[in-house]
């Protein structure tokens, strides 16, 4: 069974350019807990997800360090902790969309659709042809398979 075979080819989006509030709206209004953002050509730049929005409203990720003759050195964390800030401040889609996208084709077999899902601790995964959106494979959708 293929990605084809499974994905939702209606498939909501956001721009770019779409504000927090639009976005969240979208969430809440659609019952989904993440959509994709796509630029004014239609291809996927990134995806906002419930856990994104959530950034905004808590406390950032302290860094680990250790303090050494009075200075201080991060050794974990850092990335973490200055991509909490950039969530905390932003104020568009594309402020806050993580960009760097795990996606599949449409004849990506479903084993590496699943896999992918779990390797990346993700719930979504969009499924692309020439960087265009062309559906959208969750994870129920593969928990729908083993009812079939």
């Amino acid at each position: 069974m293929k990605a084809k075979d499974i994905m939702n080819t209606n498939v909501i989006t956001v721009s770019e350019d779409a504000t927090i509030e639009e976005v969240a709206r979208t969430l809440v209004d659609n019952n989904i807990s993440g959509v994709p953002v796509v630029d004014n050509k239609g291809n996927v730049v990134g995806i906002v997800t419930e856990g994104d929005l959530l950034r905004k409203k808590a406390n950032p990720r302290i860094p680990g360090f250790i303090g050494v003759l009075g200075g201080i050195i991060y050794y974990r964390g850092v990335e973490e902790y200055q991509e909490d800030f950039k969530k905390i401040a932003a104020l568009k889609a594309k402020e806050i969309m993580s960009e760097d996208l795990v996606f599949v084709t449409e004849d990506t077999e479903l084993e590496e659709v699943a896999s992918l899902l779990l390797k990346h601790n993700i719930k979504r995964l969009p499924v692309l042809k020439d960087n265009k959106l062309v559906g959208i494979i969750s994870r129920a959708d593969i928990i729908k398979t083993l009812l079939n």
